[in-house]
């Protein structure tokens, strides 16, 4: 039976409700049965009681006289009468005389005359017993012996007062078995057309009505994972249920701001460990790059370089200042001050990160080109551009596509957008929601830096950086302000 218990609410509450219904019906038809009987009894006693005492007035001169032929006659009549053949056709009729025996009976053969009545069997035994000491103001006496299958009336037959003996009237239960039966039968009938009604009402009821604890119960196993609060619309009442769903909505919300709590301080400890280290060996890479900077410079004032290691002198110049400022974006909390961004910022991201597109036969689709300078720090821009350039090269299908769009927002004036699309395998929730975190590349072997670095210059910069999945692809967009200008952050 243990299976029964463990059966879900849904089908647990219409399984009981319908076993109680069912037992109600049959508890209610077992009283009203019993109760029906109990009539039929009182309609059979009425009816014997207004026969006996027309037989017992009629049979009293008869047994004064000893006039046995003119008795047998008057308790024969009940029997003979075509009248008296109704569901409460009396069985037996018998006169009894002062001393209990037998003086005439309606069936000689079975009930003899002169016979102690007494000696008949247990019925008469039991019905003699009663006659002696019944009180007189309660008559007729009314007996249904145990095991047995007859009814027994019992009257006095007196004459002025004085008891002359009694006149017993025997019916067949068998004759409440058609009244009984139909009885039954409509009772069952009425029964039936009840529990057609209220089944289907219960199981729809008591299956909406556990549907929401089924719900509650689902989601309480995946409160380790991912919580959820309950929609208003599953149960908008306010009983005792709809307070346990408000509960675990208050329950969900408070589990959620203490994992984002929780996240933010092991971001927080995170970051606060990177940024000891980045500061170290910030602090390791400035002293040397103080040097090379310096040797770039003492180079370009010779006279004899020709124009081909001018230029790529120039290069390594705009590298290595780029490395400063990046450096210098990650440790400092305020806007670094550089040079404008230009179109030869441009020209050195594409020459350096072409040969990884080279290696990888990625489709290059450039469209950066720009008419003048733009008032933003061409070290950082740089800097930003490489990294998702490099993350997007890396991420998409060999022989792939990339594409990069850079320029002024159509709606603004005062804003930088650059926009870096590839295709390849798009990004998951989870990894979306920790894009931008440290040490969680989303490749093979990554560090998860670049983007790291990408989204900490954007910040310093007060512009903003989205990712997502549009068109089976994967993109980025960075929106930067140009100069002091405010800038629209929100995403394209």
């Amino acid at each position: 039976m243990r299976w029964l218990f463990n059966l879900s609410f849904r089908h647990k509450i219409p399984l009981w409700t319908s076993f109680l219904i069912s037992l109600s019906i049959l508890i209610v038809g077992a009283a009203l049965m019993a109760k029906a009987y109990e009539d039929m009894k009182r309609a059979v006693v009425i009816s014997a009681d207004n026969l006996g005492h027309t037989l017992a007035n009629t049979v009293a001169p008869t047994l004064l006289h000893d006039d046995v032929w003119r008795a047998f006659e008057i308790v024969r009549s009940p029997i003979r009468s075509e009248t008296a053949r109704t569901p409460v056709q009396v069985d037996a009729v018998v006169v009894l005389g002062r001393d209990k025996r037998i003086f005439v009976s309606s069936d000689p053969e079975t009930l003899p005359m002169l016979s102690e009545a007494a000696t008949l069997g247990d019925d008469w035994r039991q019905l003699t017993a009663h006659l002696d000491g019944y009180p007189e103001n309660t008559w007729p006496l009314s007996l249904e012996p145990e095991d047995s299958s007859y009814l027994y009336l019992a009257l006095p037959i007196t004459d002025k007062d004085a008891r002359l003996g009694h006149l017993v009237l025997r019916y067949a239960k068998s004759v409440f078995h058609p009244w009984f039966l139909s009885t039954i039968r409509q009772g069952l009938l009425l029964g039936l057309l009840v529990l057609a009604i209220l089944l289907p009402i219960n199981w729809y009821w008591g299956s909406r009505m556990a549907s929401p604890l089924v719900d509650l119960a689902q989601r309480m196993g995946t409160l380790q994972n991912k919580p959820e609060p309950l929609p208003p619309e599953l149960y908008p009442y306010k009983d005792e249920l709809g307070q346990l769903f408000d509960a675990y909505d208050r329950m969900v919300l408070a589990l959620r701001e203490k994992t984002a709590l929780e996240s933010e301080v092991v971001r927080s400890e995170r970051l606060a460990a990177i940024g000891q280290l980045t500061a170290g060996i910030a602090h390791e890479i400035n002293n040397p790059l103080a040097g090379l900077i310096t040797a770039v410079d003492t180079l370009k004032l010779r006279q004899d370089l020709d124009p081909k290691a001018l230029r790529h002198l120039d290069l390594i110049d705009r590298g290595l200042m780029q490395i400063r400022d990046t450096v210098a974006a990650l440790l400092v909390q305020t806007r670094v001050q550089a040079r404008p961004l230009s179109q030869h910022d441009l020209d050195d991201v594409r020459t350096l990160i072409q040969p990884q597109v080279a290696k990888r036969r990625i489709v290059l689709e450039w469209s950066a080109a720009m008419p003048a300078e733009l008032p933003a720090p061409a070290s950082l821009v740089r800097q930003i551009l490489i990294n998702l350039l490099l993350n997007a090269v890396q991420a998409a299908t060999e022989g792939g596509r990339v594409s990069l769009w850079l320029g002024q927002k159509a709606d603004s004036d005062s804003c930088l957008s650059i926009v870096v699309r590839n295709d390849g395998q798009l990004l998951g929730e989870e990894q979306l929601a920790h894009l931008f975190e440290p040490f969680t590349s989303t490749r093979p072997g990554g560090h998860g830096l670049g983007l790291w670095v990408t989204y900490q210059i954007v910040t310093q910069l007060d512009g903003r950086i989205d990712a997502s999945n549009r068109d089976n692809e994967v993109e980025f967009v960075v929106n930067l302000p140009l100069g002091d200008a405010p800038c629209n952050t929100a995403s394209a």
